[in-house]
């Protein structure tokens, strides 16, 4: 009898605990969030997108509606060293105050730990922030500097180590009769002043206790290319305008232009020099002065026009930049 009714009890437990068991099973199978018959199969989240790499500059097609002598341009990757451009990137034009920010950087790198005179360095802070001429002048002659023709046809001391510590390949001394040492004719091609950019950046020019201080004054260059003096005068535009706030924002741009209106060729002559963490670029004209004597705004929106152009990944809605008009003299 007592086996008898173990048995029986043995089983219940089984068909009992079977009833419990289906159900949560069929759940589990089921998907069921909320109840039989209501469940749903479980979603899988959609997976995040990639964002788009953040913009840069990248060689690539320009086309400039430019009306003058002489247009070129030269595009450094300084991740990878490779320099692409025009296909007269490697011509020469006169550099004007391009070449103070090398000026100030061959100064201080001769002076090592040093500190200069206060008034040395607010002359090399004003040759740069205000391309200002006379203050450019005194630290030219502090590094090494003269305005006596060097012999052989040969750049003088100041710009000879440019070509050496920097590697440039192009540069030599200006041509322009009368004027043979004035460091503003120096004859540079865009392929190398791209290199001189580089040169300044990765410490070379300027060395380890000057090149933060040189790459900053280059990032506080002022006034607007409308207001010009007769020895200083605006120089923040050009390259740095044609840029998208993107870009700007990834850290400082380092930039130093040259302009001058010459009278024994009619031309304005402009250089623009920009450079980053990323890449160094330059821009080099000769335009007729034409009914615009007093200032380069022309040249300075052929530069912006390129550096438009050169933006990468092209720019959306979000990082489109307005086409800088050219215009026409």
């Amino acid at each position: 009898m007592r086996s008898r009714v173990t048995m029986v009890l043995a089983v219940l437990a089984v068909l009992l605990g079977a009833g419990l068991l289906v159900p949560t099973a069929y759940a589990k199978l089921a998907g069921d969030a909320g109840g039989i018959g209501g469940g749903a199969a479980e979603q899988v989240p959609a997976p995040t997108p990639t964002p788009p790499p953040p913009p840069t500059l990248a060689a690539g097609p320009v086309s400039v509606n430019f009306k003058g002598e002489f247009f070129g341009w030269a595009l450094m990757d300084r991740q990878t060293g490779t320099v692409a451009g025009s296909k007269n990137m490697a011509s020469t034009s006169s550099t004007e105050s391009m070449l103070k920010a090398w000026i100030v950087s061959d100064y201080l790198r001769q002076l090592g730990d040093k500190e200069p005179s206060a008034a040395l360095k607010k002359d090399a802070s004003l040759a740069i922030r205000d391309s200002n001429d006379d203050a450019a002048n005194r630290v030219y002659k502090a590094a090494g500097g003269s305005y006596k023709v060097p012999a052989g046809g040969q750049p003088g001391p100041v710009v000879k180590r440019a070509i050496s510590i920097c590697g440039l390949t192009d540069t030599r001394r200006g041509n322009v009769p009368g004027y043979e040492g004035w460091w503003s004719f120096t004859r540079m091609s865009p392929r190398d002043a791209v290199k001189l950019g580089d040169c300044i950046a990765d410490g070379k020019a300027a060395g380890r206790k000057w090149t933060k201080w040189v790459l900053n004054e280059m990032a506080q260059v002022r006034g607007s290319v409308k207001v010009q003096q007769a020895r200083s005068g605006g120089g923040k535009w050009g390259i740095v305008d044609g840029l998208p706030a993107e870009i700007k924002e990834q850290g400082p741009v380092a930039i130093k232009n040259g302009w001058t209106p010459l009278n024994y060729d009619g031309n304005w002559h402009v250089s623009c020099l920009a450079v980053t963490d990323k890449w160094s670029l330059a821009v080099m004209l000769r335009y007729p002065q034409g009914n615009n004597p007093k200032n380069p705004e022309y040249g300075a929106k052929v530069c912006a026009s390129v550096a438009t152009q050169l933006v990468t990944p092209q720019p959306g809605a979000a990082l489109k930049v307005p086409q800088q008009p050219v215009g026409k003299l």
